[in-house]
Parts: C-alpha cells; sequence; structure tokens
C-alpha cells in the first residue's frame, strides 16, 4: 500500500547474503499530519450523528464506571436497569424498530449505537442487548402483526422487561436438541410449557434472575404426539414482581464480569400459555391443532428461524471491537507519557513507545483494530439491507441471506478472539498502572471474556462459515448437518467443490494479478497491496481445497462421516479463518483506495500495509510450507513490520483521537495524560 520503500542500509543483511552494493542515503519520512476529526468522520461514517448522541450519554452516566466497582452486586443491577431506561427515552436503543411503535425504524442506526455503547459499561450494553437485541429483535422478527401490537411500544421504552430463553444446562450450540417442551393441548387452546429434564433449564439468561416479565422461549414444539422442532413462544415469566405460577427462576450468582447483567435460570412445570403466544412469523397451529408453515422442510424451517437473529452477531462483534478501542487508547496514552530506562536521550528516561518493542506489541493491534473496523462496517451494511427488506415485508435472497450470516459469524469470531488479545496485550503493556481498577483493564478483561462464547461460540462459528464455502450457500444449505455437509462435499469430485467454492479462481487471480506468474512472491513487493492480497486468497484457496480432498480421502475409505469431519476440523477451522481474514483485508484495500490523496490516507496506508505483514507473518510457518514464501521475504517482512511500527509511532496518539471515546470513559489522565487540545 505504501509507495516508498527504505533501502537495505537501514538493516543488517541476511546471513548468507552478498554484501550490498553502495547505498543511497536513508529517507527522512515527514510523518502525515493527521486531520483527526475528518479521520473520526470517516470512520463513523453515515451514522455519525447517531453516534453522537450515545456518546453525549455515555458521558452523561459516566459514574456507572466508578459503581460497579462500588456497589453491590444487587444495587449495581439496580442502576444498570435504571440507565438502560433513562438511555431509552432519548431513542437510542429504539433506532431498529419500526417508527410506528416509536422506534426510528433504521437498523443500521441500531447497530451504529450499539457498537458505541460499547466505548462505556458493557454491563449496560449486554443489558441493552438482551432487552432491546434479543428480546424485543425475537419478538419483532419471528411475530407477526398481533405481537408487534401488543409488545413493541413497552419493550422499546424499558416499560416492559424481558429475556431471550434459548440457551439451556447441556444444549448452548445445538439448538436442535432443546430438552424444553410446549405441547398443544387443543381443547384449551393453549400450550403446555415443560422442562422435561434437569438438563433442559433455560440457563445463563439475561434479566431472568430480577427483572424480566416476559421471556422468548425456544422449545420443542408438539401436537397431537407429533414433534415440529423448535419454535418460539412468549411467556410470562414474572406479574409485577411476582413469579409466575409453574415457572421456578434461580439466580446464576457472581460471574467473571457482567455482574450488572441478572443472569439466571428458568424452570417451567406446566405452564399454560394461550395459542397466541406462538412467534407465527414461520409456521403456526391452527385452534384445531394444525400445523401450518410455508416452509415446508423442517431443518430450512429452522434456520431461516435462527437466521433472523443474526443482528445479535453483527452486534457482539462490533461491541468487542469498540471494547479494544478502549484498551488501545489507554495503552497508547499511557505509553506517551510512562518513561522508563534511558535508551537513546540524554538527561532522561526514555518514553515506553519509543521502543520497539513496544510498538511491536501495539501497533499491528492497531491497525488490526481499524482493519476490522472496516470489515464490520462492511456487515452492518449488509444486515441493514437485509433486515430493513424483512421490516418492509422483502425478503432477500436466500443466498445472500446466507452469505450474510456466514460472514456474520466469521467476522464476530475474529473480531472478539481480537478484542480478548488487544486487551490482554493493553493490559501489560501498561505494567502495574494495567492493573489498577481506574484503568479499566479488570473491568474491560472481565466483560468482554464471554463475548467469545455468546451469541455463537467462535469455533462453531468458524465450522458455520466453512460449510457455506464447501457448499457455496446451496440451496440445500439448511438441511446440512455436520454430517450431512461431510457427505454433501465427499458425493462430489474435488474438482466440483473447487470449481463450486471459486477457489480455482483464487489461485488464476493469484497467479494474473502481479508481474512474473509463478515467480511473483519474488518479484512483487511486500507493500504492494495486491502482492498482500494475493498471499490471503492463495491460502484461502489452498487450505479449502485441501479440506475437500481430505474429506473425500476418508470418505472413499469407508470411515464414518463423524469421524471424518472430526479428523479434518482443524483444517476447517484454518480454511474459515483464512476466507474471513481475506475479507478483512480487502476491506481495508478498498476502503484506502477508495479515499482521495490526503495524509489521512498515506496514514491508513500505513495501518493496511502494517495489518497485512503482520498477518502473513503470524502464519509463515504455513506459507513456507507451502513454497509461498522463502526465508528472505519471510525476514524481510518482519523487518519491514518494524519499520511501518516506527512509522506509525507520530501518529498514535492520532490514530486513537479518531475513535472517538469519550475522555469520562478513559477515567485516568494523571496515568495517561490530558485530552488532546
Amino acid at each position: 500500500m505504501a509507495t516508498d520503500t527504505l533501502p537495505p542500509s537501514d538493516f543488517e543483511p541476511d546471513e548468507g547474503a552478498a554484501p550490498p552494493a553502495e547505498q543511497p542515503e536513508k529517507p527522512l519520512h515527514v510523518p502525515p499530519e493527521i486531520d483527526v476529526r475528518a479521520l473520526r468522520a470517516f470512520l463513523d461514517g453515515e451514522y455519525a450523528e447517531v453516534r453522537d448522541l450515545v456518546r453525549a450519554n455515555l458521558a452523561e452516566y459516566a459514574s456507572i464506571l466508578t459503581d460497579a466497582e462500588t456497589m453491590s452486586t444487587a444495587d449495581f443491577r439496580e442502576r444498570v436497569k435504571d440507565v438502560v431506561v433513562e438511555m431509552a427515552k432519548t431513542g437510542q436503543t429504539g433506532m431498529g424498530f419500526p417508527t410506528e411503535y416509536g422506534g426510528g425504524g433504521d437498523i443500521g442506526a441500531s447497530l451504529a449505537a450499539f457498537e458505541t455503547l460499547a466505548y462505556g459499561d458493557l454491563s449496560v450494553l449486554v443489558k441493552v442487548g438482551v432487552q432491546f437485541g434479543l428480546f424485543g429483535g425475537a419478538i419483532l422478527q419471528l411475530g407477526t402483526k398481533p405481537h408487534h401490537d401488543a409488545y413493541l411500544a413497552k419493550l422499546i421504552t424499558g416499560e416492559t422487561m424481558g429475556c431471550f430463553a434459548m440457551t439451556e444446562t447441556g444444549h448452548g450450540s445445538n439448538v436442535q436438541a432443546l430438552g424444553t417442551v410446549a405441547t398443544y393441548d387443543p381443547e384449551a387452546q393453549e400450550f403446555v410449557v415443560q422442562t422435561t429434564r434437569e438438563d433442559a433449564w433455560k440457563d445463563y439468561i439475561g434479566n431472568a434472575a430480577v427483572h424480566a416479565e416476559l421471556a422468548v422461549v425456544f422449545a420443542q414444539l408438539e401436537v397431537a404426539g407429533e414433534g415440529w422442532g423448535v419454535h418460539a413462544f412468549v411467556v410470562p415469566i414474572r406479574d409485577e414482581g411476582r413469579v409466575c405460577d409453574g415457572v421456578t427462576i434461580e439466580d446464576d450468582g457472581l460471574k467473571m464480569g457482567l455482574n450488572g447483567v441478572d443472569n439466571g435460570r428458568i424452570r417451567f412445570d406446566g405452564v399454560r400459555i394461550p395459542r397466541t403466544a406462538l412467534l407465527n412469523r414461520f409456521a403456526d397451529v391452527r385452534e384445531d391443532g394444525t400445523y401450518v408453515s410455508d416452509i415446508e422442510n423442517a431443518n430450512r424451517r429452522f434456520f431461516t428461524m435462527l437466521g433472523t437473529l443474526v443482528q445479535g452477531r453483527v452486534c457482539v462483534g462490533g461491541g468487542g471491537l469498540n471494547a479494544a478501542k478502549v484498551a488501545l487508547a489507554i495503552a497508547i496514552r499511557y505509553g506517551l507519557q510512562r518513561r522508563q530506562f534511558e535508551a537513546t536521550t540524554e538527561g532522561q528516561e526514555d518514553l515506553l513507545l519509543d521502543y520497539g518493542q513496544h510498538q511491536r506489541r501495539l501497533f499491528p493491534l492497531l491497525a488490526r483494530t481499524y482493519a476490522l473496523d472496516f470489515a464490520q462496517e462492511i456487515v452492518a451494511g449488509q444486515c441493514h439491507d437485509v433486515f430493513s427488506g424483512v421490516m418492509t415485508g422483502e425478503a432477500a435472497d436466500d443466498k445472500v441471506r446466507r452469505e450474510l450470516e456466514s460472514r456474520a459469524a466469521g467476522t464476530k469470531a475474529l473480531a472478539t478472539w481480537h478484542a480478548t488479545r488487544t486487551i490482554q496485550e493493553c493490559r501489560e503493556a501498561c505494567g502495574g498502572a494495567g492493573y489498577l481498577s481506574v484503568n479499566r483493564f479488570a473491568a474491560l478483561k472481565a466483560d468482554t471474556d464471554v463475548f467469545t462464547t455468546f451469541e455463537g461460540d467462535n469455533t462453531v462459528l468458524l465450522q458455520l462459515v466453512a460449510k457455506g464455502l464447501l457448499t457455496d450457500y446451496s440451496s440445500d444449505f439448511e438441511d446440512l448437518d455436520q454430517l450431512g455437509m461431510v457427505r454433501f462435499v465427499t458425493s462430489l469430485a474435488v474438482e466440483t467443490v473447487i470449481e463450486k467454492t471459486n477457489a480455482h479462481k483464487l489461485l488464476e487471480r493469484v497467479r494474473d494479478l502481479l508481474p512474473g506468474g509463478d515467480q511473483w512472491d519474488q518479484e512483487a513487493g511486500v507493500l504492494d497491496s495486491d502482492y498482500q492480497l494475493a498471499m490471503l486468497r492463495f491460502r484461502e484457496e489452498h487450505t479449502l481445497a485441501g479440506v475437500a480432498r481430505r474429506l473425500k480421502r476418508g470418505m472413499d475409505n469407508k470411515m464414518n462421516p463423524g469421524e471424518v469431519f472430526s479428523r479434518v476440523q482443524d483444517h476447517v477451522i484454518h480454511a474459515a479463518r483464512a476466507h474471513v481474514e481475506r475479507l478483512v483485508l480487502e476491506a481495508f484495500v478498498e476502503k484506502v483506495r477508495g479515499l482521495e490523496d490526503s495524509p489521512n490516507k498515506v496514514a491508513l496506508g500505513l495501518l493496511c500495509d502494517l495489518h497485512a505483514l503482520s498477518v502473513i507473518e503470524e502464519d509463515r510457518a504455513w506459507f513456507m510450507e507451502h513454497g509461498r514464501l522463502t526465508t528472505v521475504r519471510s525476514k524481510e517482512i518482519s523487518r519491514r513490520i518494524n519499520s511501518l511500527c516506527r512509522r506509525v509511532r507520530p501518529l498514535a496518539r492520532d490514530l486513537v483521537e479518531a475513535f472517538g471515546i469519550p475522555e469520562e470513559m478513559l477515567r485516568a489522565p494523571e496515568l495517561i495524560g490530558p485530552p488532546a487540545s
């Protein structure tokens, strides 16, 4: 991406290399003058006003960061609820609901508001996600007009609190095997909800322990002894604070973090609800017990239902990413204040951020944060387009919807893993100061750790990504469970799998993009974004084809499909991750290329190069094993990363200032310095 290069004299020669000829003088790189306000507007995008509203609300309720450390669990839960209800009055939490019920009618605005809320206390974020995203979203997306009329207006204001009761003690990712059952009684025209065994308690349910009056309960539907799979029902669990008859609620107690959210366990014992309590957008039960649905296939019906809830994954990915931004802002500003040892400056110790290793530990993470931010922008835009159509009754094309589900799953996985890694590295980079609660790392670490798990375990989500790639999001996508996918893929010739996934085209593009054909590794510059993309495209193509070949080999050897999948599962995950990382880099490259020439474009170009080379360096063993990276080129990439870090160093403060994190959310000016003028 960068247009200039550093001469070889900037580094020591490789062992065994011939001594360089006379070298030109090292060019002086003048740091670009970043326009922070313009860069912030660029990052905020079309929803800058929405994000500013949330920032203002965060600043107003900044005391909640201290409340989290000083209040009892019970008091803090009430405080979090009060803040959520107060924020709801500003409209920020209802932006994704139809205007006729008091919402904003804009899915994209809702996603932007949620992401920005992650700059503050994350118990508030998750409480908002449970109330408006999960509970409210389920009623909006799975229900029909009678449900909307009955519930949306009051849940948007927080007058009616609810919870999303899907996960059970014994089943989380495997929702199709839930043990809660709703049996239809045609004489009473009611469903009878029953927890059938001990591991079928609804568990870890946010809002359940104290505040929820209603629950959207996912249960196996049975009519006249016939099972119709998992459906969603609105079930009252409290009446004016009293737990309803037949309902048992237990408190999950203290957690690693997010203790402002009242997670609980729910058991149902013969709880009766009216027939109309079934959220019936995709299926219904008539008065006489006749089951009706426009989607005949049970698996397709199930996955269509779950697909409407993909906004949760988009939100969690964005929330985790913005929590990582907070950690980076604190660590980088601390590194510009704290001095340690005398390395280059006579008379005083040097700033932490002037040390090469300190730059190495923080700046690639900063670059990856920007990369994931642009990838998140794409998936949020796709989500807005798909669900805006849902709100207006215009169903999205099946393949478009499946591609959104896959991209949302992959982006969420990479973003939340990145958040966990970044927050830990930033804590360590702040030394003892990072261990103080005032610097927020205790809360950031504890509160975001579960992001890698909820709204889908990340490893399971990457399997979903791989499934879509291997089947090319086929029309039978929903019919294919793990074993079905193995049988589907291995029923085709490997060449057909590669053809269906367009993987062969990736390799052709790799060879066409750069000069020299098969010699592009030797001839292309490492700061050429086409080279960087070609490397990631080759890895994606090769790993995906490798998975297909391994699956087919196992089945040709008459192995059990489950064992075949288990043996190649690590390759499946690697292929999915390679695919998503390629999408992330493409998002970054396209975003930078779309900018007019300016100092901001230069700065983002540096970050883009740093991100791309860091990704290649992290997996260089694979690239070397597969003949795409020589030892000389590998060493050059590492040297380039170091030089890019040095060039990012003068820009670091501006790059984190552009995130627009309210100063009140950073809390400790004596440790991280005053706000920028």
